[in-house]
Order: structure tokens, then C-alpha cells, then sequence
């Protein structure tokens, strides 16, 4: 029993260098990651996740209710959408602060394909207002909702841009510099 001696464990592992198998699964995992990563992107801005075709399925579910819902409400579900088209066309600045007549007035002068919006929508501005239960006004605010979706599928017009900004900005700076150094009208510094 002497002569015995323990037995001699073998050495530890090292952790590094890894060994092939987990470079292989680090690879694996970081190309699942970058999967899943570019197809959450895709879904949040993939075809039809814009606001164009957003506004066309809204308006066609306001067309779907035309037959059994209040007309009142219809009519202010058209106006916040129609709003909501309008923003996203040519920016808050041009549209958001316009009411009643104005806010028509200026339907009709954007609209590419000149729907009447003075006189045909006139029934937008009255119908929150009218008695409950009217039910001829429903049928009235039809072409309305045909001329909401003609206009969202129309082609943009020019949108207040980054670059529409900064020129607008660069042309407020530019005569705020004029008007500081008094330069007439004929010598204006050109920045």
C-alpha cells in the first residue's frame, strides 16, 4: 500500500481559445439576432405599413359602417381622417389651424382630383351639430367618403420636406441679416 500513489486528475480546461462548437453556436445566435432584427424592421415599414395605405383602409372602414352607424359620427371620423391625410401631405404648418369655410376652401385647392369641398362638404362643418338620428345626412356623406379615398390614393403632392425647412429658414435668416445691416432692397446679402 506503500507504493500507491493517488491518481493524477487531468488539467482544467482553458476558456480561451474557445473551441470550434462555440464559435458555431456564437455565430448561430448572432445571425438569429440580426434576422429577427431586420424582420421586425421589415414588418414596421414593409408594403402597405404607410400612412397612405393606412388612410385608405380606415376611410374603407368608414364605408362599411356608411349603412348602420350615426351619421354625426361619421362625419367627424371623416374630418379627423381627412385632417389626418392633410398633415401627412403637406405638413401641420399648411393645414391644421384652418376651420369651417377655410378649412373647405383649402380641401378643394388640394384636392388633384377637384372635388366640390365648398359645397359638398359643407354637411362635414353642420352634421356634428344637427339633431340625432338623422339618417338622410348618412347618404349625403357617401361621395364624401369616395372623394377622401380618391385623394389618399392620389399620387403626394409636393410635402413640406427637411430641405423645404431649412430653404424656409435660410430665407427668414436671410432677410433677419438684410434687415440688421439696413442693405436696400437692391443689395441684399445672399447667404
Amino acid at each position: 500500500m506503500e507504493q500507491l500513489r493517488d491518481i493524477r486528475g487531468l488539467d482544467a480546461l482553458p476558456w480561451w481559445p474557445l473551441p470550434p462548437g462555440w464559435w458555431f453556436l456564437m455565430a448561430a445566435l448572432l445571425s438569429m439576432l440580426l434576422l429577427v432584427y431586420i424582420l421586425r424592421y421589415w414588418w414596421r415599414q414593409g408594403p402597405g405599413r404607410d400612412w397612405r395605405s393606412e388612410a385608405v383602409r380606415q376611410v374603407g372602414a368608414l364605408r362599411e359602417r356608411l349603412a348602420w352607424a350615426d351619421a354625426r359620427t361619421l362625419a367627424g371620423e371623416l374630418s379627423e381622417l381627412l385632417r389626418r391625410i392633410a398633415i401627412a401631405r403637406v405638413g401641420r404648418r399648411g393645414c391644421a389651424g384652418l376651420v369651417n369655410d377655410a378649412w373647405l376652401a383649402w380641401l378643394e385647392a388640394h384636392d388633384p382630383n377637384g372635388f366640390a369641398w365648398r359645397t359638398e362638404g359643407q354637411i362635414l362643418i353642420r352634421l356634428p351639430y344637427a339633431p340625432p338620428g338623422d339618417r338622410s345626412s348618412a347618404a349625403r356623406l357617401g361621395p364624401l367618403v369616395d372623394a377622401a379615398e380618391q385623394w389618399a390614393q392620389s399620387a403626394d403632392e409636393p410635402t413640406t420636406t427637411a430641405f423645404a425647412l431649412q430653404e424656409a429658414g435660410l430665407a427668414r435668416v436671410r432677410t433677419w441679416v438684410n434687415q440688421r445691416l439696413g442693405r436696400p432692397k437692391g443689395e441684399e446679402l445672399h447667404v
